[in-house]
């Protein structure tokens, strides 16, 4: 298929065939230009997109990086035929992402709030910025590489409190430990309702209540179907509520249950 069948199948809209359109241009540079090329930071829900156009488009040679194992935002680099993952990874200091760390006060309070809204008020788009990985005394902000000198020149301050910026090497990240929370229950049917009713401690009446408003997420895509059956693996997303994985979906209790282990993250 050419880059148009490509975006007529899988762009659902307007916003979403921009996304694709502008990642098939990277693909296409890798190509005439034998370099590596690379994606703004995506969201997980774009990351789902962008995996299903690689897939339609021949699974061309890629990896997603978001600076560290785990990075929730990720770039997706589109590699050479003289280069591979590893030896991406082996040069990543240099590669497309860079890390600042933001030090302040302790009794600031920043939050991740504080810290986008500072960014973006400098006028700076979301796709240029990954990760703000926010501690006590310090936040580590993922960005595009070229953007970090700008971002040391201007970021001075986050809410009402100074901010001290310096460069970091991305060995030096300190991502906080991911908090989840362990869930194990039964329903009768793995359906949509039932499930998110489960992960986030709600009646299934409200679970549907909120799948029908649009505010449920089934791996990163609105769903609003209460009876669409969920599998081991799938992530759910609430507005509002959060996110959960279904980490073990399968055998029945002593009541003909379906047995159901799910992560929540806090």
């Amino acid at each position: 298929m050419n880059k148009t069948e490509l975006l007529n199948k899988l762009a659902q809209d307007g916003e979403e065939r921009l996304l694709l359109a502008r990642t098939l241009d990277q693909m296409d540079a890798v190509r005439r230009k034998n370099i590596p090329a690379h994606t703004g930071f995506l969201s997980p829900a774009e990351r789902v997109r962008v995996e299903a156009l690689i897939a339609a488009a021949g699974q061309p040679a890629h990896l997603f990086f978001g600076g560290y194992s785990g990075a929730e935002r990720t770039v997706c680099v589109f590699l050479p035929d003289w280069q591979t993952s590893e030896d991406f990874l082996s040069l990543a200091e240099e590669g497309p992402v860079a890390a600042l760390r933001c030090a302040f006060r302790s009794d600031a309070g920043l939050t991740h709030r504080d810290f986008l809204g500072s960014i973006l008020g400098l006028g700076i788009t979301r796709e240029k910025v990954g990760d703000l990985l926010v501690g006590p005394e310090s936040c580590d902000v993922l960005v595009l590489r070229e953007l970090s000198d700008y971002l040391l020149q201007n970021l001075d301050s986050a809410g009402r409190a100074r901010l001290n910026v310096r460069p970091l090497p991305l060995s030096g990240l300190q991502p906080p430990p991911l908090q989840v929370k362990c869930i194990r229950d039964t329903v009768a049917t793995p359906r949509l309702d039932a499930i998110v009713a489960a992960a986030f401690s709600t009646s299934r009446g409200k679970a549907a209540d909120l799948i029908s408003a649009g505010r449920v997420q089934l791996n990163y895509r609105e769903c609003t179907k209460a009876d669409k059956l969920v599998e081991a693996g799938d992530t759910l997303s609430c507005r509002g509520l959060g996110k959960a994985v279904v980490t073990q979906l399968g055998g029945r209790s002593k009541k003909g249950r379906v047995l159901v282990e799910l992560e929540r993250y806090l």
